[in-house]
């Protein structure tokens, strides 16, 4: 996996500090966010949360507000440590920090029999380069999946090494069956692709693209659909197929490993990054 400079930590932390990201399931998974071993700790006493949000300045959890949590806070004067851990791929054990912090509001969160509260918390220090390097990461791809959406890739053996691509093959689903294919360009909003069949039957037709992944191994899924063709010189069993992504079923992985091949093309601007809001999954 690329090194993230200490020079870009920085700019993420100029540029990000502010902007929240919300962690759904599809954000939990793309930061391998070890879900079972976060939780907030005060005075010595652990207790289980769950992160609904997090910036580079604060974060919001959810929790349950026992009487012993409610009296530890008091005495505490409502000053917490936040425990992030994320699982490493290559690694056995957990990477795992505290980011000391201080609520400074809570309010009841859904039914009240279950005394779940929302706490907000502002981080009373920079946090690790760790948690400033994945919020990011997954900012600047928001970013870049948006602006960027239609800029292409053309699949060569240079961009695909960059990219990681463990194969210029794909594998392709177009209306449940399936086919093997050929990239010949990757995009945030789709890919264009070379494979057998007749073209008219196949374009509108749903699609399901296949990409295969190396630094770290995966395979990654996206859903389109098939818009135009265009022949192949000199072949008539094949053609070159435009599939269009759905842009808010594409995987944040996926935009992730694009941004990271444009970044040292064009860096986000602080223009570009003004708008401090979230990628939506």
């Amino acid at each position: 996996m690329a090194v993230t400079t200490s020079q870009q930590i920085s700019h993420y932390y100029e540029q990000f500090q502010n902007a929240d990201v919300t962690f759904t399931k599809e954000v939990i998974r793309a930061l391998l966010l070890n879900t079972k071993q976060v939780f907030i700790k005060a005075l010595g006493y652990q207790w289980p949360c769950i992160i609904y949000s997090s910036s580079m300045r604060g974060a919001k959890v959810i929790t349950t507000m026992t009487p012993a949590l409610k009296e530890t806070l008091q005495k505490s004067k409502n000053t917490v440590s936040l425990r992030f851990s994320f699982i490493q791929r290559e690694k056995t054990d957990p990477l795992a920090f505290f980011v000391s912090a201080r609520i400074v509001g809570v309010s009841p969160y859904g039914e009240p029999e279950k005394a779940l509260s929302f706490l907000n918390l502002t981080f009373t220090q920079r946090p690790p380069d760790d948690l400033i390097e994945r919020l990011g990461n997954i900012l600047e791809a928001g970013i870049a999946s948006q602006r960027r959406r239609e800029e292409r890739i053309i699949i060569t053996p240079d961009s695909s090494k960059k990219l990681r691509l463990a194969s210029k093959g794909a594998k392709v689903v177009v209306d449940n069956v399936p086919r093997k294919a050929l990239l010949r360009d990757l995009s945030f909003g789709g890919t264009k692709i070379i494979m057998p069949g007749v073209p008219q039957f196949l374009v509108n037709k749903p699609t399901t693209v296949y990409l295969f992944f190396e630094d770290p191994e995966e395979m990654i899924t996206i859903h389109g659909k098939i818009i135009r063709f265009e022949p192949v010189e000199g072949r008539t069993d094949i053609a070159a197929f435009a599939v269009q992504f759905e842009e808010s079923q594409t995987p944040m992985p996926y935009k992730m490993r694009l941004s990271e091949y444009l970044r040292p093309i064009k860096a986000p601007t602080g223009k570009d990054a003004g708008s401090g809001s979230s990628p939506q999954s």
